[in-house]
């Protein structure tokens, strides 16, 4: 089966409060070594993020005229200039998951909103974990055998329904060759599709002998 976010999330979450102050934040963000924390309400729900991007105008656009920072179109790093809570300079509204969420899901979530982390909460918005791109990534680690046996067993001959001693199927580093005639080029074709999905699959080398197609025979016309 396919990992979900569950799997690979990390429970041990550090959070702010709305009102925690700038300068708690940032101790907070040096402290723990990491670069943004979700930011919570009274009720543990998940309201918004803030990073070390949010608090760096502060220190690096201080002193700029506020006329000027308006005339580029960047009244969001005037506003996070006199910010001096977590509530002012969040992002918001935050990106999240659920916990049941497959990990494909996080990974294009945070390639498509070019963000490093997701807050994981449950039915109720409350904070109850995080996933990280080293989380997600964690699935390539699967070992190798265990992906061949998987391609063998769970698709081969369990969802097509094949002689596996019809097939070779080796991986190396999470790189799969697929040798062998399958009945029909569809299944040939399906197969290969659905090893490209397989958890930990890099890539795919087909190397499959495809039986020809039959001859056409237009039929006669009277």
């Amino acid at each position: 089966m396919n990992a979900t976010v569950k799997d690979v999330m990390s429970t041990h979450v550090f959070a702010v409060r709305e009102f925690a102050s700038f300068k708690e934040i940032a101790t907070r963000l040096r402290e723990q070594r990491v670069s943004a924390f979700p930011v919570i309400d009274l009720d543990n729900k998940v309201i918004g993020m803030v990073s070390e991007a949010d608090l760096l105008p502060k220190e690096a656009l201080e002193c700029t005229v506020p006329g000027v920072l308006r005339s580029l179109g960047r009244s969001r790093e005037q506003s996070r200039i006199t910010a001096v809570t977590a509530g002012d300079l969040m992002t918001k509204p935050p990106v999240t998951i659920g916990p049941d969420a497959p990990v494909t899901h996080a990974a294009r979530l945070m390639y498509n909103c070019r963000i490093k982390r997701l807050p994981v909460t449950d039915d109720d918005g409350r904070l109850i974990g995080i996933v990280t791109r080293s989380d997600v990534l964690s699935v390539y680690s699967r070992p190798d055998a265990e992906i061949q046996r998987e391609i063998a067993q769970d698709l081969i001959l369990g969802k097509f329904l094949c002689d596996p001693a019809r097939f070779s199927v080796t991986v190396n580093d999470g790189i799969v060759t697929i040798q062998g005639t399958p009945e029909t080029a569809v299944v040939g074709h399906d197969l290969i599709n659905e090893t490209r999905h397989v958890e930990g699959v890099v890539a795919v080398r087909d190397r499959l002998s495809y039986p020809a197609a039959p001859p056409y025979h237009p039929t006669a016309l009277f």
